[in-house]
């Protein structure tokens, strides 16, 4: 016999009302928990029917019902199916927007340099605190336990953890369970000291555990990833007689070729608070990188949505047009903001 949506919703109230109450759970309960508009008769036959089929059992001589391992299961598995689905999903719908957003922003590296004359780049979107979508924990061994975590924007990361005793899988499934109720769509400054000594209460005897889970979620968040530059107009650089002789035209058009020193460059520009494009001119030293210790950099920063951003940078001669330039993101900074504000 299998599960309708009526009895699955249910199904679910009492698995999500039992693990924020730790009290078994009746009928009157579920019919202010659900949407169903059915009345408490009515769900105490389709308790009756889960608890037939092995999904819920009755403790002691309770009214109330708890969930079964049986039952858990099917809310993990209904639960994790659920979620591939959205993760699939969202992930055509950010192929298809990435494939617009990379044309978008190469248009606009080109168009920057052409107005000009000098080098430009543009990162790619970048998240200021990403939120995590779903954590999946399974058993390598007996001393290790793998953590696929999904953070906001469908980043996965896989983290390692060591464990000191095995769990066993009614263990890894329940943390599961207890961590993704939890943590969901939370991002780690939400993440606090009364949410984490819930969970650990609630792990009991396993809170060393759920330590070192929140330890690779806070390293997985936390990680720097690598940010697609886009660039264009790298040979402009070589118009200016100060820039053109030999040893420095080449260390600046190495450092253009190579993304890493770009992501280095753009990561150790500080952001301007407080503006909406945060307009800054960095000159000689100011600069991060060692061989555009003769250039200025002036950049900006567009932003998609909320904590999403990227950067936009100018590398020229420090006598390069300041007016210009600035003139320019301006420019290029408004057209953006139409474009990404712009639904769809």
């Amino acid at each position: 016999m299998e599960l309708d949506e009526r009895k699955l919703k249910i199904l679910k109230a009492i698995i999500c009302n039992y693990l924020e109450t730790g009290e078994p759970v009746g009928s009157r309960t579920i019919s202010k928990y659900t949407d169903l508009n059915l009345s408490s008769a009515t769900i105490r036959n389709e308790m009756a029917d889960l608890e037939e089929m092995g999904y819920i059992v009755q403790p002691h001589t309770s009214a109330g019902r708890i969930p079964s391992d049986k039952g858990y299961r099917l809310y993990v598995d209904s639960m994790l199916k659920e979620k591939d689905a959205e993760v699939e999903s969202m992930k055509e719908i950010l192929l298809e927007k990435a494939d617009r957003l990379e044309t978008l922003l190469k248009q606009a590296a080109k168009l920057l340099a052409a107005n000009t004359n000098y080098t430009t780049m543009i990162t790619g979107p970048q998240y200021q605190s990403r939120k995590l979508k779903l954590l999946q924990l399974s058993e390598v061994d007996e001393t290790q336990l793998l953590a696929v975590i999904v953070l906001e924007g469908n980043l996965i990361k896989n983290k390692i953890i060591r464990l000191s005793e095995p769990l066993g899988k009614e263990t890894v499934l329940k943390l599961n369970i207890l961590l993704n109720t939890c943590l969901q769509g939370l991002n780690l400054a939400e993440i606090n000291l009364p949410l984490i000594q819930k969970m650990k209460e609630e792990a009991r005897e396993y809170s060393m555990v759920v330590s070192d889970i929140l330890d690779a979620i806070s390293q997985a968040v936390s990680e720097d990833d690598d940010v697609e530059i886009f660039t264009s107009g790298a040979t402009n650089i070589l118009k200016y007689p100060e820039l053109n002789d030999t040893e420095k035209a080449s260390g600046l058009l190495y450092a253009l070729e190579e993304k890493q020193q770009l992501n280095e460059l753009m990561a150790g520009l500080p952001e301007k608070e407080g503006e909406q494009h945060g307009i800054q001119v960095f000159i000689g030293e100011e600069t991060p990188l060692e061989s555009m210790k003769d250039c200025a950099v002036v950049t900006a920063t567009y932003r998609i949505e909320e904590g999403v951003y990227g950067k936009v940078g100018i590398i020229g001669p420090k006598r390069m047009d300041y007016e210009k330039v600035v003139t320019s993101l301006q420019s290029l900074m408004n057209q953006l903001d139409g474009i990404f504000k712009k639904p769809g």
